[in-house]
C-alpha cells in the first residue's frame, strides 16, 4: 500500500510515538511506502508532501512535537478544499491517510469519509483529553505532569511569601488538565469550565485556607468562566470557530485580590503544557496508536479511529469521538471538594 499521514491541530508530546511506530508497522510488516503531508490539512490541499522512510524515524521517540508539522487549516473552510484534498490523495495514489488531531482533525475525516467515501483512518490526539470514544489520549498524561510539576515549584513560593497563586491551564471545553493536574499538585481550589463559578465562594473558601496555612494555590482551566459571564461575540476565533481564549488567570488573581485583599500572582503555563518529551505513558500510547492505524488500513476499515478502551487497543467509529466533547466527569469532579467545596461551606457556615 501507499499510505499517507498527516498531524493536525496543536502539537503535543507522543505525536512523533505516533508517527514512528507507522513507519516501522508500514515498512516492516507490510512494505509498504509512507509519505507524510505537512502542515495538518493544508498538506492534501496543496500538495505538501514529503516521502518518510525509517531513517526519519531515529531519534525522534523522545521528542515532542512532530516531524512533518501541524496547522489548525480546515478544509471545509477553504474554497474546494475538500475537493483538493480528494484530488491530491489520488494524485499521490494514496490507499490509505492516517490523520492524527483531535476533533476538528477528526471531524473533517469524518466529513471527507462521508461525502467522498475517504480512505481515512484517524488516530485520537488532544492534549485536553475531551475526544470521545477513547479513555485516553496521548500528550494528556505529559501534561499533567507539566501541570504538576508546575504546582510544586509554587506552593514553595507561595509558602515563602504567604500569598495566593493562580496557576491558568489549557482546557477550552473540559477542564480535564485543571482536575487531574490540580489533583496531584495539591490544588486548593479546581475552577473548570464544565462549572461556572461564583468569585465569592472561591474568596471565602482562600480565606480559610489563608487562615490555616497561610497561602492558597488556585488552578483554573482557560475555558472556566466567572457565573453570568457573557462572551463577546466579537472575540477572535481559528478556522475551525473556536475562539481564542487567554487570561482568565490575571481576571480571577485580581478578583480573589479585589475580594479578600490577600497579595495575590497569578502564572500561565500556555504552550509550556505541550511542549519537550513525552511520558514513557504517552510514548507507548503513541506507539500502540501507530501500530494499530496501519493494520486497520490493511483492513480498510476507513472511518474508523483507533482508541484506548481500558488497556486494550481497538477501534471505533469516528463518528462516535467527534460528535460531543467528553468533559470531566461528575463524581469525580465531586471528589475533589473535599478540597475546596462542600467541606468548605460546612465551614464557612459554622
Amino acid at each position: 500500500m501507499r499510505l499517507g499521514i498527516l498531524t493536525g491541530g496543536g502539537d503535543c508530546p507522543g505525536l512523533n510515538n505516533v508517527i514512528r511506530a507507522v513507519l516501522f508497522q508500514a515498512i516492516k510488516k507490510y512494505g509498504d511506502e509512507v509519505l507524510g503531508y505537512l502542515y495538518g490539512w493544508k498538506g492534501p490541499i496543496n500538495n505538501l508532501i514529503k516521502p518518510l522512510t525509517l531513517l526519519d524515524a531515529e531519534g525522534i521517540f523522545n521528542q515532542g512535537g512532530t516531524i512533518i508539522k501541524s496547522s489548525r487549516t480546515n478544509p471545509y473552510k477553504v474554497e474546494g478544499g475538500q475537493q483538493k484534498v480528494m484530488d491530491n490523495l489520488k494524485l499521490n495514489k494514496i490507499d490509505a491517510l492516517i490523520a492524527i488531531g483531535g476533533e476538528d482533525t477528526c471531524g473533517v475525516a469524518d466529513k471527507l469519509v462521508k461525502d467522498f467515501k475517504a480512505p481515512i483512518i484517524c488516530v485520537p490526539k488532544t492534549i485536553d483529553n475531551d475526544l470521545n470514544a477513547t479513555d485516553q489520549t496521548f500528550g494528556f498524561d505529559t501534561s499533567i505532569s507539566i501541570v504538576c510539576d508546575a504546582l510544586d515549584r509554587l506552593h514553595t513560593t507561595a509558602r515563602s511569601h504567604d500569598r495566593v497563586l493562580v496557576l491558568e491551564v489549557m482546557g477550552r471545553h473540559a477542564g480535564w488538565i485543571a482536575t487531574m493536574g490540580g489533583i496531584a499538585g495539591a490544588a486548593d481550589y479546581i475552577l473548570v469550565p464544565e462549572y461556572d463559578f461564583d468569585i465569592d465562594k472561591v474568596a471565602e473558601a482562600i480565606k480559610i485556607r489563608k487562615k490555616e496555612a497561610g497561602y492558597a494555590i488556585v488552578v483554573v482551566a482557560e475555558g472556566a468562566k466567572f457565573a453570568n459571564e457573557e462572551i463577546l461575540k466579537d472575540q477572535e476565533k481559528d478556522a475551525f470557530g473556536h475562539v481564542k481564549l487567554g487570561g482568565i488567570g490575571d481576571r480571577l488573581a485580581k478578583a480573589i485580590e479585589a475580594k479578600t485583599g490577600f497579595e495575590t500572582r497569578s502564572t500561565t503555563l500556555g504552550h509550556i503544557q505541550r511542549g519537550g518529551s513525552p511520558t514513557a505513558y504517552d510514548r507507548v500510547l503513541g506507539t500502540r496508536y501507530g501500530l494499530k492505524a496501519v493494520d486497520l488500513a490493511h483492513e480498510k476499515k476507513f472511518g474508523r479511529m483507533v482508541s484506548l478502551q481500558g488497556n486494550k487497543i481497538v477501534d471505533v467509529d469516528v463518528r462516535d469521538a467527534v460528535g460531543t466533547l467528553k468533559t470531566v466527569d461528575k463524581e469525580l469532579y465531586a471528589q475533589t471538594k473535599v478540597f475546596f467545596g462542600d467541606e468548605i461551606k460546612q465551614k464557612v457556615k459554622a
